[in-house]
């Protein structure tokens, strides 16, 4: 039996098929429900018990070969000469390769940020889980304020932790790293316990702008949003109303005129024209103060949008739900969006 396995070990080492189908039939010569290795454990049971040992070591050493060898086979044909030569997975089924695609909020994102860079403005991120000086108390918001509440804010349990409500965090940690004059954009996830709806989720994306000199005035910040308004919408009429933020004053909404020419346009705007497109203001002198710099000395704007609600506006998307679905049908009409 020992010469068999012998001869059996030199046949495999010899052995060299050449298609997956030459292969498939050395496997079931060895391996099969009736192959030799069946065949050769049968007969180990009348093996003397001396030698059994030395023969059994042999039999492992034999099926371990001959599946070493299966697998080094295949590999060989599955990157064979076909395959090398032409560059393509010839197994793969024949049909059209569809482009890829790059998602609205990714497209919508870099837009923003290029427009700002174009007039100095640089990216700055930071951490999505803040603390709440970050979040809250370096922003001027007062203990009793009710985005502190669970009902608005993840915390994380057993820590003074939370997952950024917004990314004006990264503001307060520009601020206290940076010494004015500075002009930053950020952008971001965020989270909110909300409801997921078509005009809500409990996840979002922002984008948020800063700028800290000396005499930077709000004369300064409706001419930068104007400009943001125009490159993005296309539009040149905007108008500021009177709003309230913890962080800034005063504060301020900003509507871009979309106009009445459509249908969807009387829908989206009510039937005023109007759009409500973001918030912005002058940095509160307390914020300035707590992170450091002089109020007396420095003063500065700052403006924060939702990239969905941005998204949604430019590509007419009625339900916000649809930028987290992963619909191939959804994401392939942004295929030839550059």
């Amino acid at each position: 039996m020992k010469d068999k396995i012998e001869g059996l070990l030199a046949k495999v080492k010899e052995a060299a098929p050449n298609s997956a189908e030459e292969i498939e039939k050395f496997r079931i010569e060895f391996l099969g429900r009736k192959g030799l290795l069946k065949d050769l454990a049968a007969e180990f049971k009348a093996v003397p018990n001396e030698q059994k040992r030395e023969i059994g070591q042999l039999l492992n050493r034999l099926k371990t070969d001959v599946q070493e060898k299966i697998e080094t086979l295949k590999s060989a044909v599955s990157s064979g000469p076909a395959a090398d030569a032409s560059g393509e997975d010839m197994t793969r089924p024949h049909g059209q390769e569809l482009p890829g695609a790059r998602h609205p909020i990714s497209i919508v994102r870099s837009e923003i940020l290029d427009i700002f860079s174009r007039i100095g403005f640089t990216v700055a991120e930071g951490p999505e889980i803040e603390d709440d000086w970050h979040v809250f108390s370096g922003l001027n918001f007062p203990p009793e304020h009710p985005a502190r509440d669970m009902q608005d804010t993840f915390f994380v349990e057993g820590d003074d932790r939370l997952l950024r409500t917004h990314t004006s965090s990264v503001q307060v940690r520009e601020m206290e790293k940076k010494d004015p004059p500075f002009r930053i954009v950020m952008p971001g996830r965020v989270f909110r316990n909300e409801a997921v709806s078509a005009r809500s989720h409990c996840a979002f994306h922002q984008i948020e702008g800063l700028y800290i000199d000396k005499d930077v005035s709000f004369a300064d910040l409706k001419q930068t949003l104007l400009y943001f308004a125009q490159e993005f919408f296309g539009k040149a009429k905007i108008r500021l109303r009177p709003s309230y933020f913890p962080f800034t004053e005063p504060s301020a909404e900003m509507d871009v005129y979309w106009g009445l020419e459509t249908e969807t346009d009387y829908r989206i705007t009510k039937g005023t024209g109007w759009l409500e497109v973001l918030g912005c203001g002058m940095v509160d002198p307390n914020v300035l103060k707590a992170s450091g710099i002089d109020p007396e000395v420095y003063s500065g704007f700052a403006f924060g949008m939702g990239i969905e609600r941005i998204t949604m506006l430019r590509y007419q998307i009625g339900d916000l739900r649809m930028f987290f679905e992963n619909d191939m049908r959804f994401l392939s009409q942004f295929t030839s969006v550059s």
